[in-house]
């Protein structure tokens, strides 16, 4: 009788090696994935033993080179077990102990408890390379988030971004209010995590579950490893598809998403999908798949001349996001960084014209609406004219708001991914149709001098709106013949782009 087993009457003793008629046998399955089986005891069930004779049973983990810590002399030794077809390990010790002990442990449980989420886990990468539960949750008592959960200390940790500070979150608050804050706002940005010494995890339920990028952990590490890494699949097939990216980046003021869909390289995508070799471990545009680019592939993924990035915003020249874009610092060489990606697929003309076109919409939206709008802003508050004392409670001011972070963002990243119902009609026409009979209209209500000598001036003078007060049928001509055009020429000019 294997003395491992549970019908066992006696513990065995504790040993370096395991007793010679307990012989593990180790089996390549069809998967590639490594049958633990004990010959002696049960030849139809898969287990590990916590040094032979202890008497507990697991179930093999499946990987197929998995860490065996053996013991020599009293210390825990790691090395690698690779087997090919059929081969039996005479003296082999399988001892469950430290982070492996622990590990084992939670499967024990959770495989019952929450079989889809073990299931997640036992086929993602760190199932199948011998990452485990503990490796993860894994905590020091003296953390703040550290607790006792069957014996078992877990935190969690997390690297990345940092929650934004914004007029966004204030106007979430005082606009709407805390519930749509914590499952609105910090599901994607991120939330400070609240301590909780009477939850079963010490994570307030006001915080937790969040896996915003920004969230702020308790230990001090800043992000959330799983708003792009879907807990427990981990899977790099699925953060590598767009789908992956719209939980956050869709809607009225960030509708990346949407525009990818209806650009070349998103309708692309859709046709090719199955063949982008998205579950490849190594991804290189170019190399191991052409077919489309993704967000992940321009933004994060490695191309022949640049490593995997995680500052996505290490490719981007322009920031789209303010009420005035402006080049962002190193612009040039973060430009230089995207137009490699690009020129995977495309010859450098392709890309130069590319950005032509896309710099000149970034300038017509600052020049034409951004600065002007702007300025108006300026005077209002200057001038101390708006009635209501609290931000965001007066009609100007959410008129500017989506001018700017509405149908502004939209026109500027239509342009920039090329998605062109995005650029012209979600974009600078609301722009246009905002600015001139909306945001105008409400700044002139205040019947201030200041403020309509200003708007008097843009519109009678500057080129780019004086078609306002002239006749359609001269718009039409000067169209036809070209000197219309000629008004907007200077935004071409690179020498500007700074």
């Amino acid at each position: 009788m294997c003395p491992g087993s549970r019908s066992s009457s006696r513990k065995a003793p504790l040993s370096s090696k395991p007793p010679f008629h307990c012989r593990p046998v180790a089996i390549r399955q069809r998967d590639g994935r490594l049958l633990m089986l004990c010959r002696q005891r049960h030849p139809h069930r898969s287990f590990v033993l916590s040094r032979c004779g202890v008497g507990r049973r697991y179930e093999a983990l499946p990987v197929i080179e998995r860490k065996y810590a053996t013991g020599q002399g009293g210390r825990i030794m790691l090395k690698r077990l690779s087997l090919v077809g059929i081969v039996t390990v005479a003296g082999l010790l399988l001892a469950a102990t430290g982070g492996f002990a622990a590990t084992v442990d939670c499967i024990s449980c959770h495989k019952a408890s929450n079989p889809a989420l073990y299931m997640q886990w036992k086929d993602s990468g760190h199932g199948q390379n011998g990452v485990g539960c503990y490796d993860c949750h894994k905590a020091a008592p003296g953390d703040v988030d550290a607790f006792e959960h069957n014996g078992t200390s877990n935190s969690y940790h997390a690297h990345a971004g940092e929650i934004l500070q914004s007029k966004d979150a204030y106007l979430a608050h005082a606009a709407g209010g805390l519930p749509i804050v914590i499952v609105g706002c910090e599901s994607c940005h991120g939330a400070k995590m609240i301590i909780d010494q009477n939850a079963p995890n010490k994570l307030s339920p006001l915080t937790w579950p969040n896996s915003g990028i920004g969230r702020l952990n308790p230990d001090g590490s800043k992000g959330a490893c799983n708003a792009c890494h879907t807990r427990h699949s981990f899977s790099k097939k699925q953060a590598r598809q767009p789908e992956n990216c719209g939980k956050c980046h869709l809607g009225p003021d960030h509708p990346q998403k949407e525009i990818y869909a209806e650009s070349k390289h998103g309708i692309a995508y859709s046709g090719f999908k199955d063949k982008m070799a998205l579950d490849s471990k190594e991804w290189v545009v170019g190399e191991d798949y052409y077919e489309a680019p993704t967000c992940a592939t321009c933004h994060m993924s490695a191309t022949s001349n640049q490593p995997i990035t995680h500052d996505v915003g290490n490719r981007i020249s322009w920031t789209l996001r303010p009420p005035v874009s402006k080049t962002k610092d190193n612009w040039k060489q973060k430009r230089q960084n995207m137009k490699d990606v690009c020129s995977s697929c495309h010859q450098e003309n392709f890309v130069n014209g590319h950005y032509f076109q896309y710099d000149a919409l970034v300038k017509l939206y600052n020049e034409k609406f951004a600065k002007p709008a702007g300025a108006i802003m300026t005077m209002v508050k200057d001038e101390k004219l708006m009635e209501s004392p609290a931000a965001f409670s007066n009609q100007i001011e959410w008129e500017y708001w989506e001018l700017w972070h509405h149908e502004g963002r939209r026109a500027r990243m239509g342009a920039a991914m090329m998605g062109p119902d995005y650029a012209w009609w979600h974009g600078i026409y609301d722009v246009a149709h905002n600015f001139y009979f909306k945001f105008i209209p409400e700044a002139r209500h205040y019947k201030n001098a200041k403020v309509n000598a200003y708007i008097d001036n843009l519109l009678a003078t500057d080129p780019m709106h004086k078609w306002l007060s002239t006749n359609t049928g001269e718009i039409k001509k000067a169209i036809g013949s070209g000197e219309f055009q000629k008004i907007y020429m200077k935004l071409f000019d690179q020498s500007t782009t700074k």
